[in-house]
């Protein structure tokens, strides 16, 4: 017994110190190895013979081995750091991913992009509910997206708001048939398995929406998603006008008014349609509007707040007619409320936004109308379910 396990150490000595042999004295990790029990200790390096304690080697029932590193404790912080500024991410992920591909940097970036996956696909759970919208635009069309994250910190994050950046560029240049339509709202999934060039120096060039996202995800160690997006143009002489409130940089922040302005006449310039259409996308963000038009509203909209008003008016203990007037008069304050040409202009309370279209019409001398608008606001409805999580922007169309 003893003698046969005595072979199959030796056996196992001789096969090891073959394999290092091999290698060409080249290891970035050596062994040493301990035989341990009642007659005596004897220990076998990665680069030698057995030494034998107390004179005589013994056929023992223990095998134990330690392993150690080559790199220093100085390389070892060296190359954490530089793997934290190639990639962003964590540094416990980094360490864990240096470890495991024995501080080698590059095969450790690597793991740390398929680590990524694991990473974001266990906090896609969490609720993201802060983040940023982001436009891109040209003259006659606009896109805006919203990208969500935990907390407001990664929102700051260089990396997170180039993301956002990138992405409402590429849905300004996608060219498909349901953009053909002035007003088109999108989910995440009409971008992700689309390709998108990240042109930053921690990001790795060209993927997959989905691909970037998963990446940044893992970088910033959030949750992070694209939630939705819209995209408005002109259908015919006009001008798309925006704006962008709490932004930390031009084309992000955090509520966003957009909105398109059309003239009759081709003719006609269209510097004054910009100037009007920036205050109007400023007014549609503090204003909250819900509809363009009266004549827009639904009847069960409609229908719904009257009785609202009757019941609230009926507890004033009036006369019908008197309870009558009262509702028509709460109606019209509704519209006023809720309805775009309706509402009383931020910039000048004297007027509403009907009277400033009327007054642009007369200074360009063509009739101007707003044919659409929306207003997005990060984290709106953030708390719904996830079937709920369709594109809910505020837009309506003439």
């Amino acid at each position: 017994m003893s003698c046969s396990r005595g072979a199959k150490l030796s056996a196992a000595w001789w096969i090891l110190r073959g394999r290092s042999a091999a290698c060409g004295g080249r290891q970035t990790h050596g062994y040493s190895s301990w035989a341990s029990g009642a007659c005596g200790v004897a220990e076998r390096s990665s680069g030698g013979s057995a030494v034998p304690s107390g004179g005589r080697w013994h056929p023992l029932p223990t095998l134990l081995r330690r392993f150690a590193t080559d790199a220093s404790a100085s390389e070892q912080m060296n190359l954490i750091r530089q793997l934290r500024e190639r990639t962003s991410a964590p540094i416990k992920d980094v360490k864990a991913s240096l470890v495991s591909c024995n501080w080698d940097i590059d095969a450790a970036q690597k793991d740390l992009r398929k680590r990524g996956v694991v990473i974001a696909s266990k906090k896609s759970s969490r609720t993201a509910a802060e983040g940023l919208l982001a436009i891109a635009q040209r003259e006659n069309k606009a896109a805006v997206i919203e990208l969500n994250c935990e907390t407001d910190f990664v929102a700051r994050n260089d990396i997170f708001q180039h993301l956002a950046t990138s992405l409402a560029r590429m849905a300004l240049s996608v060219d498909s048939s349901e953009q053909q339509l002035t007003a088109f709202p999108f989910g995440s999934e009409y971008l992700e398995d689309k390709k998108i060039c990240l042109d930053h120096p921690k990001l790795n060039g060209e993927t997959t929406v989905q691909s970037a996202i998963t990446e940044v995800a893992m970088m910033v160690g959030e949750n992070v998603k694209l939630r939705r997006g819209f995209t408005l143009s002109t259908s015919s002489h006009g001008v798309v006008s925006s704006y962008l409130h709490t932004s930390p940089q031009p084309g992000l922040g955090r509520i966003a008014g957009l909105l398109t302005l059309e003239v009759e006449d081709s003719s006609i310039a269209l510097d004054a349609l910009q100037r009007v259409g920036s205050s109007l996308a400023m007014h549609i963000v503090a204003s909250k509007p819900l509809f363009l038009s009266k004549e827009l509203v639904s009847t069960e909209a409609i229908e719904t707040e009257r009785d609202i008003l009757k019941t609230q008016a009926e507890s004033t203990g009036k006369s019908q007619p008197a309870i009558e007037k009262m509702v028509e008069g709460r109606l019209r304050k509704y519209f006023e409320e809720v309805v775009l040409l309706e509402q009383k202009f931020v910039v000048n309370d004297s007027i509403n936004i009907k009277s400033v279209l009327n007054d642009l019409s007369k200074e360009v001398g063509s009739n101007v109308r707003i044919t659409n608008f929306v207003r997005m606001e990060i984290g709106e409805g953030i708390q719904k379910s996830e079937a709920s999580a369709a594109p809910e922007g505020v837009a309506q169309a003439a």
